[in-house]
C-alpha cells in the first residue's frame, strides 16, 4: 500500500507555476535575448562531456526557480537515493529499480534484499566477454565447423530496440567482417529478409526473452530453429552450437536444445526498456568488442553518478526532464522531437519511444488515483537533416507548439571534406530560426511581395535544447541514453506515476493469445467479441479458406 498524496495541481509550487505561465506565455525569445546579452552563455551546463544549452527555452530565471522548486516539494532527491538503494520503488510490481547496478563499477555496492548485486552483474559481463571473444576470433565454430561471420538478434521491445538502436550508433566500431541483423516483428516477413542471404552453417542467434515464452520472440526462434536444422541436415545437436538465450527460464531453454551453458541471465530489477546495457546487450558486446562495451558501461555511470550527486540546476537529466514537463503541462505541447544530427543515431528517436512512452504514458497515480495533469509527452524524430526535408515545416510555421532536442558532435567519425561543417551549421541554424525566426518587416526588406509576406514569416519562439558532444563513442552513448533514462525519471517522480511497470502492453497480448485459435481452428468457432472483432475474424477465415 502506498500513502495519498497531494495531488500535484494542488500544490503551491504548481499553483504558483499556473500564475507565472500566464505572465510568461506570450514572452518572445527575441526579448529574452535582448533583455539579457549573456543568455546564450548563463543557460549551458557542462558536465561528464555533455554541454546541453537550454537558453532558447521559453523560460525565465522565476520559471527555472520554481520548476526546481516543484522538484523538491515533489521528493526527488529522496526518490532518487530510494532508487539507488535499491527499495522496491516499482509499487505495482514490489520490484527493485535498480539498472543504474548493470553498469556500476567492479567493487561497487548495491543492495537489492539485503545483497549485493553488483558481482553478479560482473559475473555475467565476464562470462558475455569470454563468449563474444570467442565469436569474434572465430574459436566458436558451428555444427559443421565453419567460424560465425553471422549473428541474428531475436527479440522485441527492450530485447531489440536497445541492441538494434546501439549497434547502428555504435557501427563505427563494430566487427565488419560480420554480419548482425536483428528480428522483432512476428510478421514473417521481417525473418525471411533477415536471412535470405545467409548461410546457416556460419549463422548464430541469439534468442534474447527473460521468461523465454514471449509469443513474439519464440515464434520467431522456432522458426530460426527450423531453418537452421532444414540447413544443417536435420541433426538436433547443431542447435547448441548456433543459438543462445538470454533468459532466466533454464527449463525452456534446455527444451528448446540451447545448452544453459550458453545462457546468459538477469534480473527482476532490470526492466526490458532499461536492459541494453545487461545481457541483452551481447549482440552489441559481440558487435563492438567487450572494450567498446565496458566503456559505454562506464559512460552510463558517469551519468548516474552526476544524476544522483549534482545540485538540480547543474543536472542534467532533471533540467532536461523539469523543461519537458513545462511544456507539457502548461503550453500543452503533446510532444518531444528528438533530431540527431548524427547519421549513426538513426535509430536513436525509435529507442527513445519505448523508453519515455512506456514509462510515463499512465493515467494513475502510485496511490491509485487518477492523475490531475497530463502525463508522458510523444517523442519522435530522425536525424539531421532527413527531417528538414520533411517535418520541419510544421515545427517552423504550424500550429502545434513542438519542443526539440538537438543533438550533435564536434568532430565526426568520417571527415568527409566539408560535410561536418555543413552538418553543424545546419544544426545550429535549424535552433536559430526556430528560437528567432522572420519578422514581417525582414520579409518585406528583402523585396517580398505584400501579398507572399505572410507565408514567409517565421514567427520563432519554438523552444529547442541543444546537446553537444567531442563525437560519437561507445561511452558517449552511454551518457547520452543514461541522460535520457534519468530524465524520464524525473518526470515520472514529478508527475507521482510508476514510471517502471507497463500493464498497458497486457490486455491486447491476452486477447491476441484467445483470438489466434479461433483464426486457426479447422471447425468455425462460436465467437463472443463484439461485432466488429467477430466480423473481423470471419472475414479473415474467409479469405484464408479461400487459399
Amino acid at each position: 500500500m502506498t500513502r495519498k498524496i497531494t495531488p500535484l495541481t494542488e500544490r503551491q509550487t504548481w499553483k504558483r507555476l499556473e500564475a507565472h505561465y500566464q505572465q510568461v506565455r506570450d514572452l518572445h525569445l527575441r526579448k529574452l535575448f535582448v533583455d539579457d546579452p549573456t543568455r546564450g552563455e548563463r543557460m549551458t551546463v557542462e558536465a561528464v562531456g555533455l554541454y546541453l544549452d537550454y537558453s532558447k527555452n521559453r523560460i525565465t530565471d522565476e520559471t527555472l526557480t520554481l520548476l526546481l522548486q516543484l522538484a523538491e516539494e515533489c521528493g526527488l532527491r529522496g526518490r532518487i537515493e530510494a532508487m539507488f538503494r535499491g527499495e522496491k520503488i516499482n509499487v505495482t510490481e514490489e520490484r527493485a529499480v535498480l539498472h543504474v547496478a548493470l553498469r556500476a563499477p567492479r567493487g561497487a555496492s548495491m543492495v537489492v534484499d539485503n545483497e549485493n548485486v553488483v558481482p553478479q552483474v560482473h559475473a555475467v559481463l565476464d562470462r558475455m566477454a569470454d563468449f563474444a571473444n570467442r565469436v569474434r576470433s572465430g574459436a566458436w565454430k558451428g555444427h559443421t565447423g565453419k567460424r560465425i561471420r553471422n549473428v541474428i538478434n531475436i527479440g522485441i521491445g527492450g530485447s531489440d530496440l536497445g541492441p538494434v538502436m546501439a549497434y547502428e550508433a555504435l557501427k563505427h566500431y563494430s566487427e565488419r567482417a560480420m554480419t548482425f541483423r536483428f528480428v522483432s516483428n512476428v510478421d514473417g516477413t521481417d525473418f525471411a529478409e533477415a536471412v535470405r542471404d545467409l548461410e546457416p552453417a556460419e549463422t548464430l542467434f541469439i534468442i534474447s526473452s527473460k521468461t523465454f515464452t514471449t509469443l513474439e520472440t519464440m515464434t520467431n526462434a522456432r522458426t530460426a530453429r527450423d531453418w537452421s536444422l532444414a540447413g544443417l541436415g536435420g541433426d538436433e545437436k547443431a542447435v547448441a552450437r548456433h543459438f543462445v538465450a538470454v533468459s532466466t527460464n533454464a527449463a525452456e531453454v534446455a527444451k528448446f536444445g540451447i545448452d544453459t551453458a550458453n545462457m546468459f541471465g538477469f534480473w527482476d530489477w532490470v526492466g526490458g526498456r532499461y536492459s541494453m546495457d545487461s545481457a541483452i546487450g551481447l549482440s552489441t558486446m559481440v558487435a563492438v568488442g567487450p572494450d567498446h562495451f565496458r566503456a559505454m558501461l562506464d559512460g552510463f555511470h558517469q551519468m548516474d553518478e552526476h544524476f544522483r550527486t549534482t545540485p538540480f540546476e547543474r543536472n542534467l537529466p532533471v533540467l532536461m526532464g523539469l523543461l519537458a514537463l513545462w511544456y507539457n503541462d502548461f503550453f500543452g505541447a503533446h510532444t518531444v522531437a528528438v533530431l540527431p544530427y548524427e547519421q549513426y543515431l538513426k535509430r536513436f528517436p525509435a529507442y527513445l519511444q519505448q523508453l519515455t512512452m512506456e514509462s510515463n504514458g499512465k493515467y494513475v497515480t502510485l496511490d491509485g488515483q487518477r492523475v490531475s495533469c497530463d502525463t508522458g509527452p510523444i517523442y519522435w524524430g530522425e536525424p539531421g537533416t532527413n527531417g528538414q526535408h520533411s517535418f520541419y515545416q510544421m515545427i517552423h510555421q504550424g500550429t502545434r507548439l513542438i519542443p526539440c532536442d538537438f543533438i550533435a558532435f564536434h568532430r565526426t567519425l568520417n571527415p568527409l571534406g566539408r560535410h561536418h561543417d555543413i552538418l553543424l551549421a545546419n544544426v545550429l541554424a535549424q535552433a536559430e530560426a526556430l528560437a528567432f525566426g522572420k519578422t514581417p518587416e525582414q520579409v518585406k526588406a528583402e523585396g517580398t511581395p505584400d501579398w507572399l509576406v505572410p507565408h514567409r514569416v517565421f514567427e520563432g519562439n519554438r523552444p529547442s535544447n541543444m546537446i553537444l558532444a567531442d563525437r560519437l563513442t561507445p561511452e558517449t552513448l552511454g551518457k547520452l541514453v543514461a541522460l535520457y533514462e534519468h530524465s524520464v525519471f524525473t518526470q515520472g517522480t514529478i508527475w507521482n506515476i510508476d514510471s517502471f511497470d507497463q500493464w498497458g502492453v497486457e490486455l491486447g497480448k491476452q486477447l491476441a493469445q484467445r483470438i489466434i485459435p479461433e483464426l486457426e481452428s479447422k471447425e468455425k468457432p462460436a465467437l463472443t467479441h463484439d461485432s466488429s472483432t467477430n466480423h473481423l475474424i470471419s472475414q479473415y477465415r474467409k479469405l484464408k479458406e479461400a487459399l
